[in-house]
């Protein structure tokens, strides 16, 4: 992270996609991936999906970390969604594109024809892309309601929705902004609060013009437009938290045709509001401290240590999964951790003296003092303690989740940006204690730590991508949703032939969102708050 030179927003379009739907037209979605070596690709971000459209214009940017030094591959690939699933393979493939940001961030305008998995052309389709620079990371609240909306559909009222556009340099507008909700059957709507960064929605320049079209929403794409006006952002903020603005919808053939024509309703932007949002950057310079922590299973399931076919075996060259994974994460997050003294356990193992099962024991066998030096002290502590304890089980997450919970929810009693907690546990995946960890998971939600699952072996992995929460909300038993997504699973699997730092960009590309998804919920700054710049 510390490296980068500068974060970039892509904004993504497309004209003539295929259509694989019957009976109605495609619903696109677009995903980044980067190459992260040895034929690896990494999700890096992903668009809204626009339902019935073949010519999409996504109004969810595209941000990547851009490194002048670099050269980063990049594939942006568009599918076809037809399901809740986060997961694409069970999606239609559109077509896909293969280039390198700097291609992206030289050309003021980066079109390319989309092609298929084999490198033919997909059909017609193209890929647009511009890319802009994210210099302010100020953060533009709205809360917004209309009234008298001219009524578009036959049998009700419209479902009105908002587009807000900022107009470019060459005088072509934009799309910045589509209002999420669409409000059914309702003339007077009141839309839900959102927010778009300053610099999306209108370069920062507080007297860009801004475009706003009201539309009636049909299902199969064909909106209906009610009025338009334009207005900047100057003119929003006369709006303070109780007075409002009022503009007048008005669409424009309707005013041409009618002499006695007023307007098609009216918008009135209830409350308009800059903050500043802080980067992950912004925290860890101003001194919040990463804390590490790892959990290693050492149940049964994974074989006898001394058998080649174990997954603790220790090859002769010195390594196996297990160390793999301790090394990979373990390199790139020591680095924000200053003391570097880790507190490691293992779990599911009978330990010496009494050989009763353990699901915390410290690696080192000093429950007072459990911390190692360094990612080289963690390698020694496991290399020492594998021939000195019984594999056994049950495989329970729960108990080394809700130790690290406990240190975190001590650091949060504070009020402050000062400490965030990440737990690696790495695993052969056959989790006996669901539902306890299910419940751990949403209670640690609640407070500044991180869980990254490293899944080693060949297991069936279904449950730790159920805790993944990447297909929606992770609930307890009782019910209750997490406040956050603080699980990152990877199968060790996929990155076997890939270089080690691929396994580390990939299991740490959630924990800076993670981190400032926290403190922003929380309305903490960093504690020493970067000097802001004037833009």
């Amino acid at each position: 992270m510390a490296g980068c030179v500068t974060r970039v927003e892509l904004s993504v379009t497309c004209r003539s996609l295929l259509d694989r739907d019957l009976g109605s037209k495609s619903d696109p979605l677009c995903v980044v991936l980067q190459d992260v070596g040895g034929g690896c690709w990494a999700e890096v971000d992903r668009t809204e999906r626009i339902k019935n459209c073949q010519n999409p214009e996504f109004c969810k940017k595209l941000v990547v970390d851009y490194y002048f030094e670099k050269v980063q591959k990049l594939k942006f690939v568009v599918y076809d969604i037809d399901n809740k699933t986060f997961d694409l393979n069970d999606d239609d493939y559109l077509g896909g594109i293969e280039c390198t940001l700097g291609q992206v961030v030289s050309s003021s305008v980066f079109t390319r024809p989309l092609e298929s998995k084999q490198g033919k052309p997909a059909g017609k389709g193209t890929i647009t892309i511009s890319a802009a620079e994210i210099k302010d990371t100020r953060v533009l609240y709205l809360e917004i309601e209309a009234r008298n909306l001219d009524k578009k559909d036959l049998l009700g009222k419209s479902d009105p929705f908002l587009e807000f556009y900022k107009q470019s340099d060459a005088g072509t507008w934009q799309l910045v902004y589509r209002s999420e909700v669409v409000i059914k059957n309702n003339l007077n709507p009141c839309w839900r609060k959102f927010s778009v960064p300053l610099q999306t929605f209108c370069d920062a320049d507080f007297n860009k013009p801004v475009k706003v079209h009201c539309a009636d929403h049909d299902s199969n794409g064909s909106h209906d437009l009610i009025g338009t006006f334009e207005t900047n952002l100057t003119q929003l903020q006369k709006a303070g938290d109780g007075s409002g603005v009022e503009f007048e919808c008005i669409h424009p053939e309707k005013k041409q045709k009618k002499k006695s024509y007023k307007n098609s309703g009216i918008i009135r932007i209830k409350s308009c509001k800059i903050e500043t949002e802080y980067s992950f950057l912004d925290y860890v310079m101003g001194g919040c401290q990463i804390n590490f922590t790892v959990g290693i299973d050492f149940t049964g399931s994974n074989g006898d240590p001394k058998s080649p076919d174990s997954l603790h075996y220790i090859s002769p060259d010195g390594t196996n999964e297990y160390l793999i994974a301790i090394w990979s994460v373990g390199s790139v997050v020591q680095d924000y951790d200053t003391d570097k003294l880790f507190p490691v356990f293992g779990f599911g193992a009978q330990v010496p003296p009494s050989w009763q099962v353990s699901h915390e024991f410290a690696l080192n066998f000093n429950p007072s003092n459990p911390y190692c030096q360094g990612i080289q002290g963690i390698v020694d502590a496991y290399r020492q303690i594998l021939p000195q304890i019984q594999l056994y089980g049950p495989t329970n997450f729960s108990p080394i989740i809700n130790h690290v919970a406990r240190f975190a929810a001590h650091s949060a009693q504070q009020g402050t940006a000062s400490q965030y907690f990440i737990l690696l546990i790495i695993t052969d995946g056959e989790i006996t204690d669901l539902d306890q960890t299910r419940q751990a998971i949403v209670n640690a939600s609640k407070l500044p730590m991180s869980i990254i699952i490293v899944g080693v072996g060949e297991a069936d992995f279904k449950a730790m991508e159920f805790l993944d929460g990447d297909n929606g909300v992770l609930k307890s038993p009782t019910g209750e949703p997490a406040a956050r997504d603080i699980v990152q699973f990877v199968p060790f699997r996929q990155f076997k032939n890939a270089p080690r730092e691929a396994l580390s960009q990939v299991v740490l590309a959630e924990v800076p969102k993670q981190l400032v998804s926290y403190y922003k919920w929380q309305g903490w700054p960093p504690v020493k708050p970067p000097e802001m710049k004037k833009v």
